[in-house]
């Protein structure tokens, strides 16, 4: 659907404006079709790019600065996640044997098997082909690469 009937305004300054408003409206709409399948499984959208990233690294540990990197949401208070995480079982820490001040954080097993549990369960694919193609996708996110320069 076009997003001057999604949000039922046609009023856009031009088509730079039009474009800032329709990303933000499909962030929103594909972090609601995200956080139900993250829900099942009691993670939050951060959690989960946490759990990938340190599987990425598996079996090396990664640091919270790191993570902080790497992560989607450059905004999220990583270590109040992988505290959360930790909390959970889904993620172990330790003092870093080369610098004592940071902490090395490595998945779990808990963290690995529910990761392939939602590997099986939930895929972008499944969602998203119906309207468009492989070929659009990556079109798309040539596009938004440019957008960010």
């Amino acid at each position: 659907m076009r997003i001057e009937e999604e949000i039922q305004s046609n009023n856009f300054e031009d088509n730079y404006h039009k474009v800032v408003i329709n990303v933000s409206y499909t962030y929103g709409w594909l972090n609601n079709l995200v956080r139900v399948q993250f829900e099942k499984y009691n993670l939050t959208q951060q959690q989960f790019n946490i759990l990938r990233i340190l599987r990425g690294q598996y079996p090396n540990p990664a640091t919270v600065n790191l993570l902080k990197e790497r992560m989607i949401d450059k905004m999220s208070d990583t270590s109040r996640i992988v505290d959360r995480l930790f909390q959970k079982g889904l993620v172990s820490r330790c003092t870093n044997n080369k610098d004592r001040r940071a902490v090395d954080i490595r998945i779990s097993e808990k963290g690995l098997d529910i990761l392939a549990l939602m590997d099986k369960e939930f895929r972008t694919k499944d969602f998203l082909e119906n309207n468009m193609t492989e070929e659009e996708a990556g079109i798309l996110s040539n596009l938004l690469d440019k957008l960010r320069g």
